[in-house]
């Protein structure tokens, strides 16, 4: 096996084996940790296996059982690489998807498990045909046709749970560390093998990698191959690994049978998101917001009305959507509209999830067969409500836009075609192009 990886949400463990799958690797994705042989056979058969998580919307008290159980396993079975699947835009905190106790957590598996020191560890966050860059430490994120610095990338810059307030990614990192982090900055690429010893002989825990470019990521790539042990980094990290030694496995496929209506459910609040329900709503979609479940707070009775009064409201919703699918009307539920007001900060993402995954299963059980999901922590948490248990590539239809088959040993989510779309993800006409995909 080249590459065991962790994904701290789903939408970028699936771009993992997208990068991979581009450029010949084979791969398997599994939406929790599976028991030691499934592991093992995945691991015979594959370049790279993987275990989907939510560690990107935990706290950092939560990461340890969150983490270190799949690193541990998956650093048992002697990979090339072990990867610490991060998003491209390195949005974590110190109190939410720390990534800096992530490179705790994995500097100690790997050197109890592969005996391979205490070299630093390599940190890649770019990923340039996704726009996303780093020079000289500092971080750029594409947003529409701008490339932003970080800081000043209109949504991360603002993001509800971790918000961007700095591009350097060592100062940013290093905040949710005590350990050491630098940086390298692409003007010292002189060669696989400089690049290789500069990085074993730096003083630092953490290493963050520049790339501009595919020339930067090759290099790169094979001296991650030729250093092996753990990393941390984005989608730009998978594809460097596979561009430096590809594969013989033959191409993605573009499309799939057409499978009838769609059913979008959407926790994210990204402006593309919206852009892209609005685009949505004008070609004929039937549009809503989800129907939330409050908390029952103060008297008793008041907790039961509103409980009754969310009840119905659902119910409605339900049986609305129902009625469009059953027509052939397509469906975007967003979360945009929807009212989390008895709800506390924490409680929001669960219950978006937990309303999202019923209105699919409601969906699916009634004949629909493909389904996409918005907002990587979303997408997270519904495909483990609907009872997923891995996921393989059915098509790449479009740039990084990927459309997974689902295995679940419920038939009626068995074979299930998702799209988990991370919240900036996709051009603004992405769900026509999903409705209509048919090959």
């Amino acid at each position: 096996m080249r590459l065991g990886f962790y994904g701290d949400d789903f939408t970028g463990s699936v771009d993992v084996l997208l990068q991979v799958a581009r450029r010949g690797w084979t791969g398997r994705l599994f939406t929790r940790l599976p028991d030691r042989e499934t592991l093992r056979a995945a691991a015979q058969g594959c370049d790279a296996v993987g275990v989907a998580g939510i560690a990107r919307s935990l706290s950092t008290e939560q990461l340890e059982a969150e983490v270190r159980p799949v690193l541990t396993a998956l650093a048992s079975l002697d990979p090339q690489v072990l990867q610490y699947k991060a998003c491209s835009t390195a949005d974590s905190s110190p109190h939410v998807g720390s990534l800096g106790r992530a490179l705790e957590i994995g500097r100690a598996v790997v050197g109890q498990q592969t005996a391979r020191g205490e070299q630093p560890v390599p940190m890649l966050f770019a990923q340039p045909d996704f726009g996303r860059y780093t020079a000289f430490g500092h971080h750029f994120a594409r947003e529409g046709e701008t490339v932003y610095r970080l800081d000043r990338q209109p949504t991360m810059s603002s993001h509800p749970v971790t918000p961007m307030d700095e591009s350097d990614l060592a100062v940013h990192l290093g905040r949710q560390t005590e350990l050491g982090i630098g940086s390298l900055p692409f003007t010292a690429y002189s060669s696989v093998a400089d690049v290789t010893q500069q990085i074993r002989e730096s003083d630092v825990a953490g290493l963050v990698l520049d790339a501009l470019g595919e020339q930067h990521l090759r290099l790169l790539g094979q001296a991650l191959l030729d250093l092996g042990g753990f990393a941390i980094g984005s989608g730009g990290l998978s594809h460097a690994l596979a561009a430096a030694e590809p594969g013989q496995a033959g191409p993605v496929p573009m499309a799939t049978p057409a499978r009838g209506p769609v059913l979008a459910v959407s926790g994210s609040r990204s402006a593309q998101t919206r852009r892209q329900i609005d685009a949505a709503a004008r070609a004929g979609w039937m549009t809503a917001p989800l129907v939330v479940g409050r908390s029952g707070s103060g008297e008793h009775s008041t907790a039961e009305h509103s409980t009754a009064e969310h009840s119905a409201s659902e119910h409605s919703l339900r049986e609305r959507v129902l009625a469009a699918l059953a027509a052939g009307q397509s469906v975007a539920l967003s979360s945009d509209d929807a009212d989390t007001s008895g709800l506390a900060a924490q409680e929001v993402l669960p219950a978006l999830a937990s309303a999202a995954a019923g209105m699919v299963e409601a969906a699916v059980r009634a004949g629909v067969g493909r389904a996409i999901v918005c907002g990587g922590d979303t997408s997270s948490r519904v495909t483990t409500l609907l009872g997923v248990e891995s996921l393989s590539i059915a098509a790449n239809p479009t740039g990084n836009v990927v459309l997974l088959r689902a295995h679940a040993a419920d038939p009626a989510v068995d074979g299930l075609e998702l799209l988990l779309k991370g919240g900036q993800v996709g051009d603004v006409d992405l769900f026509e192009t999903i409705r209509g995909l048919g090959d």
